[in-house]
């Protein structure tokens, strides 16, 4: 098959190619230029070690306007988003898969931690993420958003890999990669300060109030974009105990802190797309293993789906939740179904 890889300059896109061609494929490699950091140099240097042709597919403008904006919106709002969350379902596989389609390619591949399986559904098939062998690098949850269509053309070779495995392979082939350090922050904010960011986009957060559950002020804040729910180191405030933000409410700019620890039992979803199952009836019911973080342990949940994309759902026991991320339901380790938390009010 003619498969287009993304490559990131990073080692496991690199290796991802490089297990592909030893596949016996025809392997092209394809860096997407999403923003000012873009870094299309190590992308090259590890096509070339590979050993494959490498395109360029500019979708900046469509990140600025996609990625960067909800990232600002969801922020001024009082919400934490997750933006490779977003990138991954609205550009990044999304480019790869249309240049693809419109340049003969049969398949596209990352270098994901993770898998995807074929569910027969009656006359037809649904496609759902699986998690990768390696719980410590699984990245389903990050997936969770992809179409039926993107799915059903994505081969994710590194699926039954550990990270020491593929660095080992990356140096055993020469690749350019091989040492190359995981990139942690978010990709458009490198210096990692992204209150900074925010500000420089949209202006200075006020101050304001930091409250108690009764709404009495107790301190002041820096900015709500500073702060997210379940936080309680870098608050900037001593209460004499253990306390963590509990709301952000950016019309009043207030920041309520709770003493003890923060949890909750109850999530609302909106927003839901649906892999390894169809959209649900309105009222259905089900129960699913739980992820409301990309590192978190999973729970079991009881969840009941309602319409225009809603679902509410209990937890069986009491998770750390914040609105704007994400919560995906799994079926054992098929992911099938997500969407973006609120909290009741």
């Amino acid at each position: 098959m003619k498969i287009l890889v993304g490559i990131s300059g990073g080692v496991d896109s690199a290796v991802a190619a490089r297990l592909l061609l030893d596949m016996g494929h025809e392997v092209e490699g394809a860096v997407l230029i999403m923003h000012e950091h873009t870094d299309t140099s190590s992308a090259r240097d590890v096509a070339d070690s590979v050993g494959i042709a490498l395109h360029e597919i500019d979708c900046s403008f469509a990140f600025e306007s996609t990625v960067k904006k909800n990232f600002l919106d969801e922020y001024l709002v009082g919400r934490t988003p997750n933006p490779c969350i977003i990138c991954n379902a609205e550009i990044k596989f999304k480019y790869l898969y249309d240049y693809a389609v419109k340049h003969g390619f049969d398949k596209i591949a990352t270098g994901h931690y993770a898998d995807v399986t074929e569910i027969p559904t009656g006359d037809s098939v649904r496609y759902a993420i699986v998690a990768g062998s390696d719980p410590a690098k699984d990245q389903s949850y990050m997936l969770y958003r992809l179409s039926q269509e993107i799915l059903s053309a994505l081969m994710l070779p590194l699926a039954e890999y550990n990270k020491v495995e593929i660095r080992e392979i990356a140096a055993r082939c020469g690749l350019a990669a091989a040492n190359r350090a995981d990139s942690l922050e978010i990709c458009f904010v490198p210096d990692g300060d992204y209150a900074e960011y925010i500000e420089s986009r949209t202006g200075k957060s006020p101050e304001g109030n930091f409250i108690d559950p009764e709404g009495r002020v107790i301190g002041r804040h820096k900015g709500i974009i500073r702060y997210t729910v379940g936080q309680r180191k870098g608050l900037g405030i001593s209460v004499g105990e253990r306390a963590f933000v509990t709301k952000i409410n950016p019309s009043e700019n207030t920041v309520t802190l709770s003493r003890g620890s923060y949890s909750v039992k109850r999530l609302i979803l909106s927003d839901m797309v649906y892999s390894g199952m169809s959209a649900p009836r309105n009222g259905e019911v089900g129960r699913f293993m739980l992820r409301v973080r990309y590192k978190s342990r999973p729970v079991s949940a009881t969840v009941q789906f309602g319409n225009e994309g809603f679902a509410e759902l209990i937890t069986d026991v009491p998770v750390s939740a914040a609105p704007g991320q994400s919560a995906v339901l799994y079926d054992c380790d098929r992911v099938m179904a997500g969407g973006f938390i609120s909290l009741p009010q």
